[in-house]
């Protein structure tokens, strides 16, 4: 099996390279991320997932591998920030970003569909290798390194166990009723929780299939549903509006999806639109990445209350509490909390950050930082996201992030970054920028400083210049002034 293939395979050349290690999976595509993931938890070796885009990919190695435990220093090369490394996975996509890294620290570099390329080992070559004993490991051991942007610039990342992944599954597959008759698709990536909860550990909890498909397509994904038999698939916000944008068919129909799990941010028209036209159960819930994903879904059987999240997930216990730290009633706004067991439960923290931990996790409590309230049936339902994070396409951003990278342009005074609607984005990244005295940037200038270092999808889309930003009585951007575009003392472009 591919299973048994990958762990005496890459599993042999990990253990060549001194156990435990750091195996960096950079871009590589479903198939190797799920084979290198899997070998991980087969023997023990610490993981450390990284998802970098060409136009970020410095950044992204930087910010990422040196909380990962790689030095990095703020003027380090690349090359200095994987000296931990034994062994890199990737795809011919990254190879200007990672070879040079490659060859100074002396790490093996594995290539994923490329052959032909000097000192690197084609994937495929590998699967050939001597079959490996797993190692026995305590159940709260690290699986994974899970990085999400958080609230703050730089990424942190959240420390999962083979118990998360247990339990993650259990929860999952026991909320929405799987069984081994399913079978599950999924076109999102494998470093999203998404992808991992509710499509590969969803199926492997349930004895289900897994079909792991290709990059998503509007016009092309009913077809794979179809050709597949897929029974269970999982969407954001942004696909469900790509799927009804295309011409209606006679056969939107015709497939055996039973329910589609997704989260938040589609509208009541959308939602009933997609309904109709589709035959497909929308099923909506809320999650994060330091929970393990699922913390609340709707009813598969029942009521779902929409657009409420729903009720808490199989051994979960969720709270929303006021500023003051007390039992929000109903109706009342203020943070949900889930109660978990660190490295269980919940993340086991994040990773050299104890700081952020101790004020992540406090007395048993996860701090989402979002804003949700309750019904008077306990239905729970989500208000606002944490503070400073845009939700564009599926993907989460952080606006302190993007301030920070405008602000190093010379032209640049100030900068405020703000999430605005967008119809099929569910947000799109607004600059609100004053310039400094005499300069003369254009929007143009900005982008095109931000598209040399930033990921394309955190570039952004607007840009708009002012004399002055409104401020609080102590000196706070009132960024909601910014985000309804009331800039009546808006600067000339």
């Amino acid at each position: 099996s591919w299973r048994t293939a990958a762990a005496g395979a890459l599993g042999a050349s990990l253990v060549a390279f001194r156990r435990p290690t750091v195996l960096g999976v950079i871009g590589a595509g479903h198939q190797a991320e799920l084979q290198a993931t899997w070998i991980t938890r087969e023997l023990g070796i610490r993981e450390v997932r990284v998802w970098a885009r060409r136009a970020d990919a410095a950044a992204t190695l930087a910010g990422v591998l040196s909380h990962a435990g790689l030095r990095a220093r703020p003027c380090a090369t690349t090359a200095q920030l994987l000296n931990e490394a034994r062994l890199v996975v990737t795809s011919p996509t990254y190879i200007e970003v990672v070879d040079a890294v490659r060859l100074e620290v002396g790490a093996t570099g594995v290539i994923v569909d490329g052959y032909g390329l000097p000192g690197w080992t084609p994937y495929g070559e590998l699967m050939s290798g001597p079959s490996m004993t797993p190692t026995p490991l305590p159940s709260e051991s690290p699986l994974e390194i899970l990085f999400t942007s958080g609230t703050t610039a730089s990424p942190r990342g959240v420390v999962l166990t083979h118990a998360n992944w247990l339990w993650s599954g259990e929860r999952t597959a026991r909320s929405l009723h799987m069984d081994e008759t399913d079978r599950f698709l999924t076109c999102l990536p494998l470093f999203h929780v998404n992808a991992q909860s509710l499509s590969m550990l969803n199926a492997l909890t349930a004895n289900g299939t897994l079909i792991l498909g290709p990059r998503f397509s509007a016009s092309g994904f009913l077809p794979l549903l179809r050709r597949h038999g897929a029974t269970h698939t999982s969407l954001v916000a942004m696909l469900v509006r790509a799927l009804l944008a295309q011409p209606s068919s006679d056969l939107d129909r015709q497939h055996r999806i039973r329910r589609v799990s997704y989260a938040i941010s589609v509208t009541t028209p959308e939602r009933l639109e997609f309904e109709v036209r589709f035959g497909m159960r929308l099923i909506n819930g809320y999650g994060l990445s330091e929970a393990m994903t699922e913390v609340c879904v709707a009813p598969v059987f029942g009521s779902d209350r929409w657009p409420s999240i729903g009720l808490p997930a199989l051994g979960r216990v969720v709270r929303v509490v006021t500023d003051e730290g007390l039992e929000a009633g109903v109706g009342e706004h203020g943070e949900i909390v889930v109660e978990g067991i660190p490295g269980r439960t919940i993340m086991r923290g994040y990773h050299k950050d104890a700081e952020a931990t101790a004020s992540t996790i406090v007395d048993g409590w996860l701090h989402t930082g979002d804003i949700g309230y309750r019904d008077e049936l306990g239905y729970l339902y989500f208000v606002d996201r944490a503070k400073d994070i845009i939700k564009r396409a599926g993907e989460n951003i952080s606006a302190t992030e993007v301030e920070a990278v405008i602000a190093e342009h010379p032209d640049v005074d100030r900068v405020a970054v703000v999430a605005v609607p967008d119809a099929i984005r569910d947000e799109a990244v607004k600059a609100c920028v004053i310039l400094r005295p005499g300069a003369a940037a254009t929007a143009d200038d900005l982008i095109a400083h931000c598209s040399t270092r930033l990921a394309a999808f955190k570039v952004p889309t607007i840009v708009e210049f002012w004399a002055c930003f409104p401020e609080t009585s102590i000196g706070k951007i009132e960024k909601k002034v910014l985000a309804a575009g009331l800039h009546v003392n808006a600067a000339e472009e």
